[in-house]
């Protein structure tokens, strides 16, 4: 669904494993994962979110093998038997797992630390960024991963990330320079989310701008948050980002 694919983790330390972020409930998959454990003993499934690219398979697999899944909250093809809570920690062999809740992606999204090495699911990808629901909750969340000070990034997609302080710092300043170009667009006469769409995403192909225009919308939520712009709801049915909101005044410092 995104990149190359959904990075599946196999985790072990001696003779113990989890998997964190099965994917979907792919048959050659499940084969691929079962081959991997080969004779270690599994401890746990593992999520990250519930997204239908990450989640799915983690109930079967569980199931197939006797243990325990572990996530945030129940979703879609979901349903955790341990839920997890930020500082929650999973031990197996000798390594610990702890649970660092991250929304902003997704409510439920939790990045998980263990030593000097971050997963972060969909929180902090290669090669791209991410669509986010809630930005003041993403920005948060990316000031709680830098505060962690990694070493090592390892994301739901893409390669893993050696330098994580620079690519942490990388995400940061990205989000600030699209949330100034948003502010700008609006000083400029932007009042829809498709006006700020056309402004401020005009490189992003055509068939990624509803994707767009979910990020805008969550920027622009942010800003009308800090009060530097006003965001009126009209009457549209909701069903794309661009027909339920209009921002009605400029900026304002």
């Amino acid at each position: 669904m995104t990149g190359p694919g959904t990075n599946t983790y196999l985790i072990a330390s001696g003779r113990d494993c989890v998997v964190l972020d099965p994917g979907p409930p792919e048959e050659s998959h499940r084969r691929a994962i079962i081959a991997a454990i080969g004779n270690l003993r599994l401890r746990g499934v593992v999520v990250t979110h519930t997204h239908p690219d990450h989640a799915p398979l983690a109930d079967p697999l569980a199931a197939e093998f006797g243990v325990h899944t572990y996530g945030y909250a129940p979703g879609p093809g979901f349903s955790p038997s341990r839920r997890l809570r930020d500082g929650d920690r999973l031990r197996f062999g000798e390594a610990v797992l702890t649970a660092v809740h991250t929304p902003g992606h997704t409510a439920d999204h939790l990045c998980y630390r263990m030593g000097g090495t971050v997963f972060t699911g969909d929180h902090i990808i290669g090669g791209s960024t991410v669509l986010v629901e809630d930005m003041g909750e993403y920005f948060r969340s990316l000031d709680r991963i830098r505060a962690l000070r990694p070493g090592r990034l390892l994301p739901g997609h893409g390669s893993r990330m050696d330098n994580a302080a620079e690519a942490i710092a990388a995400y940061i300043a990205h989000r600030r320079e699209r949330e100034a170009q948003i502010l700008r667009a609006v000083g400029d006469g932007a009042r829809t989310v498709a006006g700020v769409v056309e402004a401020v995403y005009e490189e992003v192909d055509p068939r990624l701008r509803f994707a767009a225009a979910g990020s805008a919308l969550a920027h622009l939520r942010h800003l009308a948050d800090q009060g530097k712009i006003s965001l009126e709801y009209g009457e549209g049915t909701g069903d794309e980002p661009w027909e339920i909101a209009a921002v009605r005044e400029a900026a304002v410092s």
